[in-house]
């Protein structure tokens, strides 16, 4: 009997645990499938999108199906020449903008990041506040100073204005996040660099820049998207058509008229997306690891 009694007492605890693994799974897929209907409602615009640069125009807004009854594969190319320019042109120009404000970013921010993280020198602490404070301005508030500052140097109409600031620091969000990226390093390294004849400039360089990969990644992602997508800034800076970027180029497809040619319009942003799409997945592990490792989340 004891026997028995030994033999058979683990099969409660054993349909307690198949009942529990068995929940789990139905907790697990249940979770699953509401991520994967969440994920499709996020990309249905896109993939619409996708689809009305294959349809002709009177099928697009009439037409809510994703699949082209009709594939217009000339929209492309109607788009692609559609403008005073070759679209490439227009890429181009966002190309150069955006190489100089992430340039400008990576060097001015990390330096200044450097700095408060890891300088000692007086009225640090409530720099470093007046620098968060500028985070809560909006654009609209010193865009009109910026402007005649600009205009009086004679930079209106040239890249200027859109690459010269990022030289000097003016994203604060980017200058924050290396700062906590930056203290969360061991301070024995600089240490250890300041015993072997580092000073502050060979500390910078050799020791906290080679370990800020992850923050300089995400500072550089984050600076291709936010530039590559501005319109509200080119707008203004940039006039002559020579000199447009991609933002801008989208908009001259929208005739004043009301007469939009909507599937060269939606093949031209769908080409504009790749750059971003190529850039975000090339980084994205570093960009990852930089927001965890900042206590941004």
């Amino acid at each position: 009997m004891a026997t028995m009694t030994e033999t058979k007492a683990p099969a409660p605890a054993r349909r307690s645990s198949e009942r529990s693994a068995v929940a789990g799974g139905i907790k697990r897929f249940v979770f699953h499938l509401v991520l994967i209907i969440a994920a499709l409602v996020m990309i249905y615009p896109l993939l619409w999108m996708l689809s009305a640069s294959f349809k002709p125009i009177e099928e697009i807004f009439s037409d809510p199906g994703l699949i082209p009854s009709t594939w217009e594969w000339s929209n492309y190319s109607e788009g692609w020449n559609a403008l005073p320019h070759p679209f490439e042109k227009y890429i181009f120009n966002s190309m150069i903008i955006v190489a100089g404000s992430i340039v400008g970013n990576l060097v001015s921010c990390s330096m200044a990041a450097y700095a408060f993280a890891r300088l000692r020198f007086p009225m640090r602490g409530m720099l470093f506040a007046v620098m968060l404070g500028t985070i809560m301005l909006p654009i609209h508030v010193v865009i009109i100073p910026q402007y005649i500052l600009f205009n009086n140097l004679g930079w209106v109409d040239t890249f200027w204005p859109l690459i010269v600031p990022k030289l000097l620091a003016t994203d604060a969000f980017f200058v924050f996040l290396m700062v906590q990226f930056i203290r969360g390093l061991p301070r024995e390294l600089d240490e250890a660099a300041s015993i072997d004849g580092c000073g502050y400039w060979g500390t910078y360089l050799r020791i906290i820049m080679p370990l800020c990969m992850p923050a300089l990644a995400t500072t550089a992602i984050f600076t291709f998207i936010w530039t590559w997508n501005d319109f509200y800034s080119q707008l203004i800076y940039l006039r002559d058509v020579d000199l447009q970027t991609v933002p801008l180029a989208l908009r001259l497809f929208m005739d004043s008229t009301g007469t939009t040619n909507w599937g060269a319009l939606f093949a031209m942003s769908i080409v504009a997306l790749g750059p971003i799409f190529g850039f975000f997945l090339a980084g994205q592990r570093y960009l990852v690891r930089g927001i965890a490792t900042t206590g941004i989340k």
